[in-house]
């Protein structure tokens, strides 16, 4: 792939769509400001050729520029000398470089064009690069929080601490079950303080009620008169 091309894919490429697709977002974006690290490194390269380019071309110009002026000096001369077909000679070798340095002067346009290509294309690419890196220092962030939130979450959901908060459910019902037995047991067998006191008021009032009964009793005994007795006076 060309580093045009390249150029082209990474500039028009649409980050958040790339990020929504990847399986690991912290990866897709650290690949793809690799990728324009690496496509800046060949730019740069790219431009240094083609500035190299233009230096060499520069200096063939300015050398046959100079060479135009000799040949038009070595026509002025032979004609001077009234050797016309020297000076011919010499104005068709002025031509020739004349030509050259046509080709030459375009051959320039065009590598000033690249080089303006290259500016553009590197100030564009270091802007995404410095908009990717700063993305990327947020994204790395938030993947590594949402990916600790997951494994908590599935964590907790999962059917292993399901089946441990259901043992520890059966467990205390277990126990509630054992203690139960045990409280059953003591039924009839023992009573409490509580009922042991309240059974001595209850004795007390038995008591009271029978004491009464007994008074009663002997109060009726005492008044009641004897048979015998009353019939014989009489």
């Amino acid at each position: 792939m060309g580093i045009f091309s390249r150029l082209s894919d990474i500039i028009n490429a649409n980050i958040n769509a790339l990020l929504e697709k990847a399986e690991d977002p912290e990866k897709i974006i650290r690949l793809m400001v690799q990728e324009m690290e690496d496509t800046l490194v060949e730019i740069r390269s790219s431009a240094a050729k083609c500035i190299a380019e233009k230096k060499e071309h520069q200096r063939q110009i300015e050398f046959l520029e100079h060479e135009q002026l000799e040949w038009e000096r070595k026509a002025e001369l032979a004609l001077s000398k009234d050797r016309e077909d020297l000076a011919r000679a010499a104005l068709m070798e002025k031509t020739a470089i004349s030509d050259h340095v046509g080709i030459l002067n375009k051959e320039l346009s065009v590598i000033q064009q690249q080089l303006d290509k290259f500016n553009e294309d590197i100030g564009l690419l270091q802007s995404k690069l410095k908009d990717a890196k700063a993305r990327q220092r947020s994204i790395v962030m938030r993947h590594k929080t949402a990916t600790s939130q997951l494994r908590t979450r599935r964590h907790v959901h999962n059917d292993m601490l399901d089946e441990m908060m259901f043992r520890f459910e059966t467990a205390e019902r277990r126990i509630d079950q054992v203690e139960s037995e045990a409280e059953a047991m003591d039924i009839g067998h023992r009573r409490n303080l509580a009922d042991e006191i309240a059974g001595l008021k209850d004795d007390e009032r038995i008591g009271e009620e029978l004491e009464a009964l007994k008074a009663r009793v002997t109060g009726a005994k005492k008044a009641k008169p004897k048979a015998g007795k009353g019939s014989g006076n009489a």
